[in-house]
Order: C-alpha cells, then structure tokens, then sequence
C-alpha cells in the first residue's frame, strides 16, 4: 500500500473495506427455501418505483466485473463508489462532492475523493465503470427484452426536473449508454438520483443534519441508532451520540425510538420526497404497475446472481 492510500485508509475503515470483505458481511445467504426479504416501505407509487429500480440502478457499485475491473485501476469498493458517482460532476473541489453526497462524514467523503482521483483519472474512471456494469447486468437479464421498460422510463425522465439536482443533472449530461442493458442501468440510475437529490432537499427543509437524519431512518426502518451512520456513512459514535441528544430535545427520539411526533415528521419526509417524484409518475401513467413488475423481476435477478446484497434491498435508506 503506497503512502497516500495508507493516510487514506487511516480516516475511516470503510477505505479499507475490500470488495471481498464487503460481500462476506452483506451477502449473508438465507436460508434455504427463505423467500426474498421485501422492502419494509410499503409506500404509494413513487415509493414502489424507488424500490423496484435499487439494484439495477446500484449495479456498478455492487457487481463483482465493475469492482473487479476497478480494482485493477486502484480503486476499492467505497473509493470505487464515491469516484463513480462524483465524476458525473466533473472534477470540482472535494467540499462540492461533500455537498452533493449529502448524508456521508465529511472527512470519509473527501479522503475516498481525493485518494480515488490519485489512482484514476475521470475519462479512465467513467469508460471502464460503463463498459463493465452494462456487460455484467446484460449477462444477468440474458435473453430479457427490456426495450418497453427503457422507452416508459425515458419518457418519466423526459418529465423530471434537474432543478438543485446536481448529481441527477451531472448523471443526464453523460448520455446515454449504447446497449439495452446499459439504457436500463442508466435510467435507473438517473431515476434514484432524482429521487436522492429530492430527498437531501426535503430533509434540509425539515431542519435536519446528516447524522440526524440518518438516525431518524435507522429507527423508521427498525434499525438500531447508528447501525448505518457509524457503519456505512461514516460517523462516528460521538457524532451520534449529539444527533440523539438533539432529536430527544426536540421531542422526536425517546429511549431509542422515535416518538410519535418524531414518526410523523419521518413520515412527512418520505411523503414529500414522493410528492417531488409526481411528475415522473404521472409520465409514466398506465404502464406503472406493469413497469414495477418488470423491474421487481430483473432486481431480484440481480439479487440471486449476487449483484446486490438482500438485506440492503429489504431496508434501503435512501
């Protein structure tokens, strides 16, 4: 390990974390005979495009042919990630990526930036995470027709407004990759990075910080306090620790749950964020519930090949 990828992985193990590593902790198989874990959201149509489209749109992140060719480029899984999504906006200071990214520690964000950019440069980075990802998921949906599906989500998207959505308007500025398969990622991706930047704006609006807001999803969703902000984001324990004391001033956490005013805001966060994703909706019409069949199909396609760990799907946070 050379000196800058040494005093990158010394800001948090998640820089550490290799692909391998990350698949034994999250890809634990169930058991047999176990039917898929659903997502606990049972939510309106927004909601149910959302979870439908997770794994398809985070396939690059999770397949094993995108980690393994980026690895070959110096990258590791959260290097891989935050480079991945970053360069959809150029090549600006680590404080914008901080920005955009949103809901991640700071420190976590800019070391993964800074330290991904050292080993890979963005044409390199873009050409060889596409070529990957579309040749990994048409291998998953192998023989799958998807072109209806592709031309239903280019039509929602033709509906949606880029407006304060940064990592959504830097993704579309791409274009669009030349393979079916690669049309259905990357609409997808756009999709949850619609609905991502939509969501950071919401929760802004409701006066709540990254750690905050994360904790108030971890409990919504059944998970423990910090289980995602200290374990995937970054955060640590004392950052927690001040995010819970202030949502109990507040009145909206309670001995480790929310209360009922804090289950009503996190409610109210989620319901505003689909209102947002309406115009999509609405251009999507009639073809919704046959859309999220589809999708609901193909992500649990890529869920048996190991392209997206259950659990995740089960409990998306975003």
């Amino acid at each position: 390990m050379n000196t800058t990828t040494e005093t990158a992985t010394a800001v948090h193990p998640l820089l550490a974390l290799t692909y391998d590593r990350a698949v034994e902790l999250l890809f634990v198989p169930p058991p047999e005979g176990t039917p898929l874990p659903r997502p606990v959201i049972d939510g309106g149509p927004a909601r149910r495009l959302r979870d439908a489209i997770e794994p398809i749109a985070l396939h690059a992140a999770w397949c094993r042919r995108t980690n393994d060719v980026l690895s070959r480029l110096g990258l590791r899984i959260a290097t891989g990630y935050v480079w991945g999504r970053a360069a959809v906006l150029g090549e600006p200071p680590a404080e914008v990526v901080v920005s955009a990214f949103a809901w991640f520690e700071p420190a976590l964000i800019t070391a993964a930036y800074e330290e991904a950019r050292r080993q890979c440069g963005r044409a390199g980075l873009l050409a060889a995470r596409e070529e990957a990802t579309v040749e990994s998921l048409a291998e998953v949906l192998e023989g799958v027709d998807v072109t209806r599906v592709v031309a239903v989500l280019r039509r929602a998207l033709d509906a949606a407004d880029g407006t304060g959505r940064p990592l959504f308007s830097g993704l579309r500025a791409l274009g669009w990759p030349d393979h079916p398969a690669g049309e259905l990622w990357r609409a997808c991706d756009l999709l949850r990075e619609h609905r991502a930047d939509g969501h950071v704006a919401v929760a802004i609006s409701a006066g709540l910080g990254p750690v905050a807001m994360t904790v108030l999803t971890e409990l919504w969703l059944g998970m423990s306090i910090g289980e995602h902000a200290m374990g995937w984001r970054g955060w640590s324990e004392a950052d927690v620790a001040l995010a819970v004391a202030d949502l109990e001033r507040r009145g909206l956490v309670a001995d480790e749950a929310l209360t009922p005013a804090g289950k009503r805001l996190r409610d109210r966060i989620e319901e505003r964020t689909d209102a947002m994703e309406q115009p999509v909706i609405d251009a999507i019409g009639d073809d919704l519930d046959a859309t999220i069949a589809a999708l609901d199909a193909w992500s649990t396609a890529c869920i048996d090949a190991g392209a997206f760990p259950p659990d995740m799907y089960k409990r998306a946070t975003g």
